[in-house]
């Protein structure tokens, strides 16, 4: 049994300081993957017995960034996915293990006003293409933050969202494609039905108190896994970042 964890911890510095190594420890995961580390290489020191670590950093300094933890040895790692426009912002890092790839990505957000929708669009047509790669040779674990809630029921406030960034019909649309494209919302999988979970909620108008959140942080694998997937989870009791942790386990 593989048990996987995914956390945007909007800064990795400011979470080690709201009790990220205790949480790590507790959590007890085979691979545990982040988001939004918002480092530089030498900027921390951090390192658990029994794991070996791998960091993707942004070119600009303070922004977006990924790494893994895993216990077990992968075949190889690889950095972003082969596209200069897509590859100096740290969002994506892949190991291959020796049944499967682990894909741990940080989508980049549309942003207020959109103004970075035209982008994200293409984006999600390479990343899209680069999982298909990978499914071909292997069974693909994905994991991050998607910065997207795909239905109404993945977010609080629907309605009045409706062509927000992170649920735009464009990006809602994108997501359906990747699971039309053979993968699985493992979440769903489980709980097709579940309302009022999420993973991420505003720091403003005391959203995470009145649960007005949104279900943006995903495991997602292809279909040539999903005999193997025995559960999934939202850590909605821990703390720490403005997203909480999401887990998946696998036989």
């Amino acid at each position: 049994m593989y048990k996987f964890i995914s956390w945007n911890v909007n800064g990795l510095r400011a979470v080690c300081g709201k009790g990220f190594a205790d949480i790590f420890e507790e959590l007890d995961a085979d691979f545990f993957c982040l988001q939004e580390t918002k480092l530089q290489e030498g900027q921390i020191d951090l390192e658990f017995l029994g794991y070996r670590s791998y960091w993707n950093y942004a070119d600009k300094k303070g922004y977006s960034g990924t790494a893994i933890y895993t216990r077990h040895e992968p075949v190889s790692v690889t950095y972003g996915i082969g596209i200069d426009e897509h590859d100096h912002e740290g969002r994506v890092i892949t190991l291959e293990m020796e049944d499967f790839f682990l894909v741990c990505v940080y989508t980049p957000n549309s942003q207020d006003g959109l103004k970075r929708l035209d982008y994200r669009m293409r984006w999600e047509d390479d990343f899209r293409a680069y999982l298909k790669g990978l499914a071909e040779r292997k069974g693909v674990i994905v994991c991050g933050d998607l910065n997207v809630a795909h239905k109404e029921i993945d977010l609080k406030n629907p309605k009045s969202n409706r062509m927000n960034a992170g649920f735009t019909d464009q990006e809602r649309a994108q997501f359906t494609n990747l699971l039309d494209a053979g993968f699985i919302d493992t979440f769903r999988y489980f709980y097709p039905d579940q309302t009022d979970i999420y993973s991420w909620w505003s720091y403003r108008f005391q959203a995470r108190q009145k649960n007005a959140g949104w279900r943006i942080d995903y495991f997602v694998t292809s279909e040539n896994l999903k005999d193997r997937l025995t559960g999934a989870k939202i850590h909605t009791e821990i703390f720490g970042s403005d997203h909480c942790p999401v887990e998946l386990t696998l036989a």
